[in-house]
């Protein structure tokens, strides 16, 4: 952690009562607004000046440039640092702030009454700084007024800015403050999956179907009833028998007050996978994440009984974050920003060992995510890339957007709509299949063209042949430029899921993303039990010398917006991507 000296303390505390020092931070320029409210929110009430916030500073990382690329090198198998991974340290010292940063923040700080050395956290890169603030003393530093703003939908209460500005120097110093313009919560964000109507072959909850398929005849059921024997058959892990599971882990990151349950995944697998029953998971709470095991969630239930059901014996560990308290309109007390990916990525990245394979199924539109936090956020999943886990994210179950698809720029223009987190180039995007003999994209896959982070190299070759036959279809309605999601694909319809004891049916990408992240865990068990480092982010293999691995999906397509949407095709597509993972060809690519 990098601090002032006591003189240049000494010294910007003197110098904060001089007119000079005044004038150094009252030249401010506008950081992020909102052009109008963003949509499902409406503003409620004006908060009292003394309700507290939990204010994040990122500063800008000294050697971020740097950090990416050693994430490339590291992630290149064609290059000769291809899975020398980074240190905990090492990331630390390539995310850490310019002296001069620290300086200039730190100062502005003390401008305003704060003391550093009482900020309640700071990254171990020192990247990141929170304090507790009054509403009152956050409009003075942001040159801003907070509103509480209600999403009906959600029943969420937030208190947030439509706009912030800082000192003008602290722009080339600070990449983004929270809680400012950054709308999203655990409740509004979006969990990618979602109940089916029961197939008719589930009449009986104590029926077994543990059963080992095998992958010469996956039965049609499969395309419609999908059970972990299924998909272990589809995507040839049957045979696998983990070696690793001393060092090996597969974690889940939960939101939304959901929670995995321990009975239900013993039913499970005295259901689905007999051989299991008795294994369980690790629960991890963050940030006042709650473990109550007397409500069962869908999506928690679903990732964990996947993951599992494909990486048994592999540990698995379930990361429950929270947000707490809740903001209430008669409730002032200190409130957590319920940034989720933040509370989650600052925990993670705290960690000395991590789990080398990570699954997350929720996402919010990428417009509605400030371009300047989507940035900080996707850099961290970076970090995590470059420590070595692989790091997977559903794609979304509204194909090319939902509902109006209207901007919020104030033009009112239908475009497609992409998803953040996936699309960020620095994961790895699940999207979704259904049926077999063969599968086919399912309807709701959601795919297209990122509108912040340009297309990365490692895409460009796969991508562009699918954008030269698309021709002018769809013109202004994408950016063609835009990094490219989902990058491979997976069964995500008919999910046998229990919950509260009972069996019923899942679909979402949310079964896609688990799904793929169990048999990345298994290539990590195998390269780690061959004495080698396990995959890490893996975009440059995947794009490259891994791409025969997967099976090309040819139909399908992913309608939303009022268009038809995008169709699967040979080779790269933004509904399947590269396609559904086949365990033994990836096995024999990687070893």
């Amino acid at each position: 952690m990098l601090l002032l000296s006591a003189f240049v303390v000494a010294l910007a505390g003197l110098s904060s009562a001089k007119p000079l020092s005044s004038k150094r931070w009252n030249d401010v320029s506008l950081k992020h607004r909102w052009v109008e409210i963003p949509r499902g929110w409406e503003f409620h009430s004006t908060p009292p000046e003394d309700h507290l916030l939990e204010m994040r500073i990122g500063l800008k990382q000294d050697r971020l440039e740097e950090l990416i690329s050693s994430l490339y090198e590291v992630s290149d198998p064609a290059h000769e640092k291809y899975g020398q991974h980074l240190s905990k340290e090492e990331v630390d010292a390539l995310v850490a702030p310019h002296p001069d940063s620290i300086e200039a923040v730190e100062a502005w700080l003390e401008h305003h009454g704060i003391n550093p050395a009482d900020a309640h956290f700071r990254s171990a890169g020192g990247e990141w700084i929170t304090i507790h603030v009054s509403v009152a003393q956050a409009e003075r530093m942001l040159d801003t007024k907070y509103g509480v703003y209600y999403h009906a939908a959600s029943g969420s209460s937030v208190v947030r800015t439509m706009g912030y500005s800082l000192p003008t120097e602290l722009h080339s110093h600070i990449d983004v403050i929270t809680p400012t313009t950054y709308f999203g919560t655990f409740h509004s964000m979006r969990s990618t999956s979602f109940i089916q109507p029961r197939p008719n072959s589930l009449v009986d909850d104590s029926a077994s179907f543990a059963a080992e398929i095998s992958p010469l005849a996956v039965p049609a059921s499969c395309g419609t009833t999908v059970t972990p024997a299924c998909l272990r058959a589809l995507y040839n892990t049957t045979s696998y028998v983990p070696k690793a599971t001393a060092t090996n882990k597969l974690g889940i990151a939960g939101y939304l007050q959901e929670f995995a349950n321990d009975a239900d995944l013993q039913t499970f697998f005295r259901t689905f996978r007999t051989d299991a029953v008795g294994a369980t998971f690790t629960h991890v709470q963050v940030n006042g994440g709650q473990n109550t095991q007397s409500d069962p969630g869908v999506e928690a239930n679903l990732d964990i009984q996947y993951t599992e059901g494909i990486s048994f014996p592999t540990p698995n560990v379930y990361y429950s974050t929270g947000g707490s308290p809740p903001f209430l309109k008669d409730t002032f007390t200190t409130t957590n920003t319920n940034e989720p990916y933040l509370d989650w990525l600052n925990f993670i990245l705290n960690q000395t060992t991590i789990p080398q394979t990570f699954t997350t199924s929720y996402g919010d539109d990428e417009q509605t995510v400030p371009q300047d936090y989507a940035i900080s956020v996707c850099n961290l999943f970076a970090q995590l890339g470059a420590r070595g886990s692989s790091i997977m994210f559903s794609s979304g179950d509204e194909g090319v957007g939902g509902g109006d698809c209207l901007t919020n720029d104030g033009t009112n223009r239908k475009i497609f709509q992409p998803a953040f987190p996936a699309s960020c180039p620095f994961v790895t995007t699940v999207g979704g299949t259904t049926r077999v003999n063969p599968e086919v994209a399912v309807s709701f896959s959601g795919g297209g063209f990122s509108r912040y982070f340009a297309q990365p190299s490692y895409q460009t070759a796969s991508v562009a042949p699918f954008l030269t036959a698309l021709g002018t279809k769809f013109a202004g309605l994408f950016n063609a430029s835009g990094r490219a999601y989902p990058d491979v694909a997976a069964a995500g319809n008919g999910f046998q899921v229990v919950i509260g004891g009972r069996t019923s049916s899942v679909g979402g990408t949310s079964a896609s993303s688990p799904t793929v992240a169990g048999v990345i865990s298994l290539l990590n068990d195998f390269r780690i039990s061959e004495g080698k480092a396990p995959l890490g982010f893996l975009n440059p293999l995947i794009y490259s010398t891994a791409k025969s691995g997967f099976t090309d999906i040819l139909s399908g397509s992913n309608p939303g917006c009022g268009q038809a949407g995008f169709t699967a095709a040979a080779g790269w597509d933004p509904v399947t991507g590269l396609g559904t993972p086949d365990f033994l060809r990836l096995q024999a690519l990687v070893a």
